[in-house]
Formats: structure tokens, sequence, C-alpha cells
């Protein structure tokens, strides 16, 4: 009978996590993710697969965890849709413009990506196209209140929400400043097309 593991995987993740956010996958070691996370090399092996398994695991909780922050930025509340987005936007710049500020594993993955059949490409368009669902809701209830014009192209814009937070992400860590964040924030809602009344 195989002894129970005495670790509790979810944590294993975040640790490993935290390592892959600051090397990437290919600088990391397997040495540098059994000192992150106290298993043994074949206890990585076991639980996990490996290390480019850990990462592709790692970053699907990041993904859930990305979509879970922007829904309930969005969700329903007294702020009209626009002024949901809006608010999100600014809290993303203060976010990004921290000096402990690091880029997200998506972006990570973004980056170390290769290709359309690499699994890290897999993953990450995935989290983009949940990011832009989100975005797409929030918009479509900006044009069922009327502040949005009826042939507004939802997908396009909720895609560009998409692509400018990705890019205030690395702009952040870059070094850009909050007041620099947070022009591009609020700049950001000019592309949105008015509606003829307003």
């Amino acid at each position: 009978m195989p002894r129970p593991r005495k670790f509790v995987e979810r944590d294993v993740v975040s640790s490993a996590t935290e390592v892959f956010v600051v090397n990437g996958l290919a600088a990391t070691t397997l040495d540098d993710l059994v000192r992150a996370t106290g298993l043994g090399k074949q206890s990585l092996y076991n639980a996990f697969g490996g290390k480019r398994e850990l990462f592709l695991r790692a970053l699907s909780e990041d993904r859930e965890e990305a979509a879970r922050a922007v829904s309930e930025a969005l969700q329903h509340g007294d702020a009209s849709p626009l002024e949901r987005i809006r608010g999100h936007m600014l809290r993303m710049a203060i976010e990004f413009s921290r000096a402990d500020s690091r880029v997200s594993l998506t972006t990570r993955a973004l980056v170390e990506s290769t290709g359309d059949q690499d699994p890290l490409a897999e993953v990450t368009r995935a989290g983009i196209e949940d990011l832009a669902g989100i975005y797409a809701t929030c918009l479509g209830h900006a044009q069922q209140s009327g502040d949005l014009p009826a042939d507004a192209n939802l997908p396009s814009l909720a895609m560009y929400f998409v692509a400018v937070t990705r890019g205030m992400e690395l702009l952040g860590r870059a070094g850009v400043g909050r007041a620099a964040l947070t022009a591009v924030a609020l700049d950001a809602l000019h592309v949105l097309p008015a509606t003829p009344h307003r």
C-alpha cells in the first residue's frame, strides 16, 4: 500500500509559483523547486510529473485566480458597468506601479511560449479568452443600459482591455510610475464609442 502524501498540493504549487514568477520556466531548476517546496526531487516527479508539468499546473491556477479577481471587480454593484471598468483599471495602475509588483505567471508564460502548439500558449490563450469574456459581459451590461451603442464590437473591446491591462503589467515591471499608468488606465476608456444621445 502506498504511503499517504504528507504535503498539501496547493501549498506546493503556490511555493513553486513564486519561483516560476521570478525566474520563469526555463531558468528555474529542479533544485530551485526542491528548496522552495521542501519536497525531494522524486516526490515532485511523483506528484506532478516534472518541472514543466508543475509549471502548467501553477499556470492553470494563476489563470483561474486572475479570472476570479477580474470577475469580482466587475460584478454588479451601485456603480455603472463602465464605472466598474474604470475603477478596475485604476486599481490595476496602482497595483502594477508598486515597487514590489511582479508580473503574473500568465504574462511570464506568454513571454516564454514558443508558438501555437506549445501547451504554454494554449493555457495562456485560454486565460486571455476567460478574461475577455468577463470584460465582454460587463460591456454588454453597459450596452444594455445605453452607455454603449448597440453596434459596439464587444469582443474586440473586451480583448482591448485585456491587452491594455497586460501591457500595464509589463510597463510597471519595467519601472513605469503610477502617474503614467494611471493616465493609460484613464485614456483606455476613451476608445469606447459614445452613444448618440450622450
